[in-house]
Order: C-alpha cells, then sequence, then structure tokens
C-alpha cells in the first residue's frame, strides 16, 4: 500500500535526504520517495500509524511538519 504525505519546511537535498533516511527507517516501511516540493510516498505491506511517521520526520528535523495528503 502506498500512503500519501506533505512534509513542509525542506529546503535542500539535504533535508529531502534526512526525511527519506529517518522514515525508511520506520518499522514495516518498504520503500520512501521524498520530493523537495513536500510530497512524501510512503509503501508499506500494511498501515503505518500516522504518530510514528511524525515522530520520524520529527527526528529528521525539528522544523519538518508532516501532514496527511
Amino acid at each position: 500500500m502506498i500512503t500519501n504525505y506533505t512534509v513542509t519546511g525542506m529546503t535542500c537535498g539535504n533535508c529531502v535526504a534526512h526525511v527519506t533516511e529517518e522514515v525508511s527507517e520506520v518499522a514495516g516501511v518498504t520503500n520512501v520517495a521524498v520530493q523537495l516540493d513536500g510530497s512524501m510516498a510512503v509503501e508499506s505491506e500494511a498501515l503505518i500509524p500516522f504518530d510514528a511517521i511524525i515522530e520520524a520526520v520529527r527526528e529528521a528535523g525539528d522544523n519538518y511538519v508532516v501532514v496527511e495528503a
């Protein structure tokens, strides 16, 4: 299943890399595609709790905010 999100606060490629790395480490996530425009697609075999995605994005940087698209 693919779930789409919007991440605000990213300003460069390093931001994208940090968010990608942290979200990739969430249990159950099989693939992550993050774009600098803020779009993020998370692929998983089962629904990932939104709180887990929020925490991963927060770990990537305090200035990033994620919302369900």
